[in-house]
């Protein structure tokens, strides 16, 4: 999966689940978008879905630190990697 495309993907879930158009890719959700751990929950499922599998414990735990798009973007990439998706 190419990295402009999981970003395409990113951006579409947060304008549509979270209603936030256009973020800071680089900006603090929680801080600047009161991004919750609900929230975050939510984004989890949306990004099994994106990725078509199942994140591990580790992995969720580990999506738990994350706190910008960029990273988010990241982390997907390196998940598809993973996988070969």
């Amino acid at each position: 999966m190419q990295r402009d495309t999981i970003e395409k993907e990113i951006l579409r879930i947060f304008a549509e689940l979270f209603e936030i158009e256009s973020p800071g890719l680089d900006e603090n959700l929680a801080e600047v978008y009161e991004f919750d751990s609900i929230d975050a929950i939510e984004l989890l499922r949306e990004l099994e879905t994106l990725l078509g599998t199942e994140l591990t414990r580790p992995e969720q735990k580990e999506a738990m630190e994350i706190r910008t798009i960029n990273q988010i973007i990241d982390y997907v990439e390196n998940l598809a990697g993973k996988r070969n998706i």
